[in-house]
């Protein structure tokens, strides 16, 4: 079976959802065989329909069709799979050279990236920037930074964390299946602490911000001594957890706690950063200043990289050698990121990504409004979720919102779950994507829980 031609990526791709075959359709259906004879089944994937190009709002697969994106590859390419100066950076950069190692003969561009993250992330005082491969690697790295810089060991994470897939950040991830089932022992010295979750706090949402702080501070001096902690680690709104929005006043508390008691407060922004949420970062919205901040995702377009930036003091507390790796801040990937971020900044992307929020929440508070099984409707900016639940229990239905994701597939909307209880539907459309198709995307959604 020959390939069946696709326009080209990047700003010339046709804006709009095409379905010339079912989804997944015989091309792709085909070279789903080849990955499942080839790839571990360890490694899973959403929808299998095999992409041949993609940009702004949409992606082609290998059969034609033409796909809305809600999913961004998760939360990835903000800028879009293929944006002018993403694509011209690392171009320009290719042609250069691929890789020297950082660490061994330095190259401005990793610089640049620790600039402009020194300037972007929360907080007025002199910062220090280190690069890395991925969002796990950044967590794994700042928590080393951390013990390294207080002297202290222990960590504490929260309920419905996600951090990664490492050893280390198994253990602060809350979630068994699939990502911890059967692949410890895990690293110790991480406390879990409850989540300020208010569709499911005990006292209720009003009393969450209060109670949950309180319980948190309880925990921490009575199962591990405030002495004793080198940092707590929260994503200002949890993502694979159930994209989680802690109430006002929650983060602010915490950030205070932490100082009061020597504690580093570490922001995981690997999901909420760049612009996702109507801010730079998610943290900027309460005026929340963590001590050290990890990005990845977002950050490069596409590219794989990420960061630890912080307080300069913290950074430089570990002694020349003790952070790095081969590949990490890799000269392609950080064009890649000098690309992204001043498209965030010549786009006004903040701004785009609230334009967004304005646009899907009234929607689908107004479908909540119809369908009582979305309990919750939450999210800020681009970074948005409606949670399915009995209404009368709160237990989860995972089953309904398998329906839900596979009906909108199927109909050519790319959409995601997540929720430690997998009931989650979570939107993270691309900042970039057009507004007729977003609402678009949005009627299939709708049309989505009509089928139910």
């Amino acid at each position: 079976m020959t390939t069946q031609s696709a326009p080209a990526g990047g700003p010339g791709l046709a804006q709009r959802r095409r379905l010339v075959t079912p989804i997944p359709g015989p091309r792709s259906q085909e070279l789903l065989a080849r990955r499942t004879a080839a790839v571990a089944r360890g490694v899973s994937n959403t929808l299998p329909v095999f992409i041949t190009a993609a940009g702004g709002g949409v992606l082609v697969d290998a059969d034609g069709n033409s796909l809305i994106d809600f999913g961004s590859g998760i939360a990835v390419t903000s800028v879009g799979n293929a944006a002018p100066r993403v694509a011209a950076r690392v171009q320009e950069q290719v042609a250069q050279f691929t890789h020297t190692c950082f660490m061994v003969t330095p190259y401005e561009g990793y610089v640049a990236v620790c600039e402009a993250l020194n300037r972007l992330t929360p907080g007025t005082h002199e910062k220090r920037s280190a690069l890395f491969n991925s969002g796990a690697e950044a967590v794994e790295n700042a928590v080393k930074i951390a013990r390294h810089a207080t002297g202290r060991q222990a960590v504490v994470a929260f309920e419905h964390a996600y951090h990664g897939r490492t050893n280390l950040t198994m253990a602060l991830t809350a979630k068994n299946m699939p990502y911890k089932d059967k692949f410890g022992p895990f690293a110790g010295e991480v406390y879990r602490m409850p989540m300020a979750y208010p569709l499911r706090w005990p006292g209720g949402p009003a009393a969450c911000a209060g109670e949950a702080f309180e319980t948190v501070a309880r925990g921490i001096h009575t199962q591990v001594g405030e002495e004793n902690v080198a940092a707590v680690i929260i994503e200002p709104i949890q993502g694979e957890g159930g994209f989680v929005v802690p109430p006002e006043g929650f983060l602010p508390k915490l950030a205070d706690y932490c100082r009061q008691h020597g504690i580093l407060f570490i922001a995981d922004e690997i999901q909420s950063g760049f612009c996702r949420t109507g801010d730079w970062f998610a943290c900027d919205h309460e005026g929340v200043v963590p001590d050290l901040v990890t990005t990845a995702k977002g950050i490069a377009g596409g590219m794989p990289l990420a960061a630890v930036t912080g307080r300069a003091e913290i950074m430089d507390a570990v002694h020349s050698g003790g952070l790095g790796g081969t590949y990490g801040g890799n000269p392609v990937a950080c064009a890649g990121a000098l690309g992204a971020i001043e498209t965030m900044e010549a786009e006004d992307l903040p701004q785009r990504a609230r334009r967004i929020g304005d646009i899907m929440l009234p929607r689908l508070r107004k479908l909540a409004e119809t369908y009582p099984l979305i309990v919750d409707v939450r999210g800020r900016g681009a970074m948005i979720a409606v949670e399915l639940a009995d209404p009368d229990t709160l237990e989860p239905d995972p089953a309904a919102t398998q329906q839900v994701a596979h009906a909108c597939h199927i109909a050519g909307l790319m959409v995601l779950t997540c929720g430690t209880y997998g009931n989650v539907l979570r939107f993270l459309p691309p900042l970039v994507i057009g507004e007729d198709l977003l609402e678009e995307g949005l009627s299939i959604l709708e049309d989505a829980f009509a089928g139910l």
